[in-house]
């Protein structure tokens, strides 16, 4: 199933936050227009969006008040990956050249500084604290999540607690406030409003984590990237730990880890990778991201039943089985 199927009678509301999406970061200076556009033209899934749209149907339904958070999470979303690209040395990303390999590391930092800055602009046409109080909180949770990565690189003796917590700040939280802030700018109750960020909560996880799955299985043609590019950046996903607790594998496992780590990542993965889909660690991955989308399926069941119940329960199978 693809997501444009589960969207529905989102699609015109949906064309309408993509026009406004290129309306916001438009600029006069020509560089910035440039580079600030070259991510948001490769597309996206638009997840984040989608979720403030229906967690919207649970209140008072306004587009151009829920545009006002669609957008600049989408936008956060985007500068979030600008800077990631920067700090991997990322040289694609949806099959498309990076901001910082297209340009330099100097400009897509200060792209993405605008885009952030541009989110905020919009967010602050809506009066109510708690949004903003939500947003500026998650955003602080995602730049500590951003540094534990750095520090993490190569940390093969990482707990799955510690990469759990990680995930959680780097993309869970940014997709639970979407369902939250969607309710919240809605006026949705305030019980409706903490299912959403739960059920939003759980589906983030189970998503990093099969993104991180299909970054070891994945072709380069559907993820968009060469396949093992987390192991050649130095990060260590979940699989990789599920698959360093096998004492039969654990050792030549680190040789190759250490061995990519020496060369700083400029080598072949394709020996590192391969001994993790060996293992057991991509299934037992799979499993605890299935865990995830029972426990968003478990918060959906305090929400009303009706067509909104049912896009979000739709969702969250498309991203425990998404192939991209």
């Amino acid at each position: 199933m693809k997501l444009l199927d589960i969207f529905g009678t989102l699609k015109k509301d949906m064309n309408v936050i993509e026009r406004e999406l290129s309306r916001s970061i438009d600029t006069e200076h020509a560089l910035l227009n440039e580079t600030s556009l070259h991510l948001l033209k490769a597309g996206g899934k638009r997840l984040r969006p989608a979720f403030v749209l229906l967690g919207g149907k649970y209140g008072n339904y306004d587009l151009e008040r829920l545009s006002n958070v669609a957008v600049p999470l989408e936008l956060i979303h985007m500068a979030s990956l600008v800077h990631d690209d920067v700090i991997d040395d990322a040289q694609t990303r949806r099959g498309q050249l990076t901001v910082k390999s297209k340009w330099d590391n100097r400009i897509a930092m200060y792209t993405g500084d605008y885009i952030y800055a541009k989110a905020l602009a919009i967010v602050a046409r809506l009066e109510n604290p708690e949004i903003h109080r939500v947003l500026a909180k998650a955003m602080v949770q995602m730049s500590i999540g951003e540094m534990e990565q750095i520090r993490d690189f190569f940390n093969t003796d990482q707990t799955i607690r510690r990469y759990l917590l990680r995930i959680r700040r780097k993309t869970a939280l940014l997709i639970a406030i979407s369902c939250q802030l969607g309710g919240l700018a809605a006026d949705a109750p305030r019980e409706v409003t903490r299912q959403l960020y739960r059920y939003g909560y759980n589906v983030g996880m189970a998503f990093q984590i099969r993104d991180d799955v299909l970054d070891l299985c994945g072709t380069e043609k559907q993820i968009g990237k060469p396949p093992g590019s987390d192991l050649r950046q130095g990060n260590i996903t979940l699989p990789v730990l599920y698959a360093l607790q096998d004492n039969s594998l654990r050792e030549p496992l680190l040789a190759e880890i250490n061995r990519i780590h020496q060369a700083n990542g400029e080598t072949d993965v394709k020996q590192a990778v391969q001994m993790v889909r060996g293992s057991q660690g991509i299934e037992q991955a799979e499993v605890l991201a299935d865990r995830y989308i029972q426990k968003a399926m478990d918060a959906l069941k305090q929400l009303p039943s009706g067509k909104t119940q049912k896009h979000l329960q739709e969702i969250a199978h498309f991203v425990a089985k998404r192939s991209h």
